[in-house]
C-alpha cells in the first residue's frame, strides 16, 4: 500500500492527560533507571516533525528487544523479564509487518539497548542502521507481581520523541501490552485508529465436509491465546461480540432446533435469548447492546426480527414475500443493511432501524449477500456472488463497488475495529476442502491467512479491548 506520511504530525495530549486518572498508565518523564514508575501530566501532549516522506513500505522501523532494569522471574516467561522483552518486541514487529503497511526489522539481529537508553536513544547508531523510526521499550517486574511495560516511538533523523505510553499489566496480559505498543506506533504513523488489541471469535471446524463439528472459539487478533468456548456436541454458528466486549451471541442447534444464546465471557454463563422450531439465522447486536437482530422462517417466509439481548418478545421488522436475512446495524444504530431475494435474486437492502423505508442498494452484476456495516459508517462489506464468491465493499447508497478478493469461495466479511481491514473465510475445493480465515485491507493488496489450529469459518472481529 502506497501511503505518504505528512510532513508534520501533531499528536493528541489525551494519553498524557489521562494518566493522572488511570492507574494503568506508566509513562516516564525521567529515565527509568530510577526504578520507579514516574507518572506525569504536562498537559501539552507530544508533537514532532516527521522527517520521512515517502511510502510507508519504505519506512525503516527498528524494533530492538525491550530492555529491563534487572533480570527478574515472572510467570509471563520462563526466561524472566529479559526473555519477555524479546517476545514483546517480536509481537510489536509481527503486528506491524503482518498489517502489510510496514517492513520493520528486529528484534532478531538488532542490538538490545541499555535500560538507560530507552528514554535517551543513541540516534546516530540507529540512523547508521537505516532506521528512520525507532521503537524502544522496557519491561519491569513490580513488587506486586504485575509488569510495567513502556513503549516509545522516536524519529531518528530529527532526534525527536514522537509518542510514548505505558501500562501496568498482570502477567497473563503481557501480550496486550505488546499489541497496545503496536497500536500506538501504527496510529501515530498512519493517522488511523488502532486495531491490534482486539479479539476474534470464529467457528472452529473439524471432521469431514458432510459431517462437520462446529465449535465456538476465540483468539487474539494475531491468533494467540486461542480457546474453544463450546464442546461441539451442538453445532454453533455466526458468533458476534457485544459492543462492550463482555458477551458473545451465537446460534446453536440443540436437538435439531435453533437457539440464540448470549455467552458471558467473564463468567462462562450462557443465556438463552430465543428458541424456535423454525429455521433461524445470524444474530447481530445493536450498537447500544440492547437488542439482537435475527432472521426466522415462518410459513415459508423468512423475515428479520429484533429481540432484547436479555430475552423477551420479538418484533418483526420485515414482512414482504421472500427471504430476508442478515441484518447489520449502522454504527449510529439508525439503519440496518440486510440481504433479500424479493427482487428474484439475493441483493442488499437498507432500512430504518424500525423496519421502515426499505430500499434496494445493490444493482451491479452478480448477487449481494452477508452485508456488514463498517464501524466508520462509510462503507458496507458484502459477499459478491458472480460465479465465484468474493469480498467486496460499497458505499451505504450502493455506489463505488470494489471487489477486494479473487478467491473461489470467499464469504462472510467482518470489519476490524478501525474499519480499514476486513476478515473473511475462504473455502477450498473438493470433498475434503477446509475453510480458513483470511483478511485483506481496503486496497485489496495486503491479503494474508490467519493461522488457526483447525478449520475456521464465520469470523467476528470484536472492538478494541477496553
Amino acid at each position: 500500500m502506497k501511503k505518504t506520511l505528512a510532513a508534520v504530525i501533531a499528536f493528541a495530549a489525551a494519553p498524557l492527560l489521562a494518566q493522572s486518572q488511570n492507574p494503568n498508565q506508566d509513562l516516564g518523564e525521567k529515565p527509568p533507571t530510577e526504578g520507579v514508575v514516574v507518572e506525569t501530566d504536562d498537559g501539552e501532549g507530544l508533537s514532532g516533525s516527521v522527517s520521512f516522506e515517502g511510502s510507508l513500505e519504505d519506512l525503516g522501523i527498528a524494533i530492538p528487544a525491550f530492555a529491563t532494569d534487572r533480570e527478574a522471574a515472572t510467570p509471563a516467561s520462563a526466561g524472566g523479564t529479559g526473555a519477555l522483552g524479546v517476545e514483546l518486541a517480536r509481537i510489536v514487529s509481527n503486528n506491524l509487518r503482518n498489517n502489510g503497511l510496514f517492513k520493520p526489522s528486529g528484534p532478531d539481529g538488532l542490538p538490545r539497548p541499555a535500560y538507560a537508553e530507552i528514554t535517551a536513544p543513541n540516534y546516530p547508531t540507529w540512523g547508521a542502521r537505516g532506521a528512520d523510526m525507532l521503537v524502544q521499550g522496557y519491561v519491569r517486574a513490580q513488587g506486586n507481581g504485575q509488569l510495567a511495560v513502556g513503549c516509545y516511538l522516536y524519529d531518528t533523523k530529527l532526534n525527536t520523541q514522537l509518542a510514548r505510553q505505558g501500562w501496568l499489566v498482570a502477567p497473563g496480559d503481557w501480550r496486550r501490552a505488546a499489541h497496545k505498543c503496536a497500536d500506538l506506533v501504527f496510529s501515530r504513523l498512519t493517522g488511523e485508529s488502532p486495531f491490534f488489541d482486539s479479539r476474534i471469535a470464529y467457528i472452529a471446524e473439524t471432521g469431514p465436509k458432510n459431517a462437520r463439528i462446529k465449535r465456538l472459539a476465540i483468539m487474539d487478533s494475531d491468533g494467540a491465546n486461542h480457546r474453544f468456548i463450546t464442546s461441539g456436541r451442538a453445532t454453533a454458528l455466526t458468533p458476534r461480540y457485544s459492543p462492550d466486549y463482555k458477551k458473545l451471541s451465537y446460534l446453536s442447534y440443540v436437538d435439531g432446533n435453533p437457539r440464540i444464546y448470549v455467552y458471558d465471557i467473564g463468567t462462562g454463563r450462557q443465556t438463552l435469548v430465543t428458541q424456535s422450531h423454525n429455521p433461524t439465522f445470524a444474530p447481530r447486536w445493536s450498537p447500544d447492546g440492547r437488542y439482537l437482530l435475527y432472521s426466522m422462517a415462518v410459513a415459508g417466509n423468512t423475515d428479520i426480527y429484533r429481540v432484547p439481548a436479555t430475552g423477551g418478545e420479538s418484533t418483526r421488522l420485515t414482512s414482504g414475500p421472500g427471504i430476508d436475512i442478515g441484518g447489520s446495524y449502522s454504527p449510529d444504530g439508525s439503519r440496518i443493511v440486510f440481504e433479500s431475494d424479493r427482487s428474484g435474486s439475493q441483493q442488499c437492502y437498507v432500512m430504518n432501524a424500525d423496519g421502515s423505508n426499505q430500499r434496494r442498494i445493490s444493482f451491479g452484476g452478480g448477487r449481494c449477500a452477508t452485508p456488514e456495516w463498517s464501524p466508520r459508517g462509510d462503507q458496507i462489506a458484502f459477499t459478491r456472488i458472480a460465479g465465484d464468491f468474493n469480498i467486496a465493499v460499497m458505499s451505504p447508497t450502493g455506489q463505488n463497488v470494489r471487489v477486494l478478493t479473487r478467491g473461489w469461495q470467499d464469504e462472510a466479511p467482518t470489519w476490524a475495529p478501525n474499519g480499514r481491514i476486513i476478515q473473511f473465510f475462504r473455502s477450498s475445493r473438493g470433498a475434503r476442502g477446509e475453510a480458513q480465515l483470511w483478511q485483506v485491507d481496503l486496497t485489496g493488496r495486503n491479503e494474508r491467512r490467519l493461522n488457526t489450529p483447525v478449520g475456521a469459518s464465520d469470523p467476528a472481529w470484536g472492538p478494541i479491548l477496553p
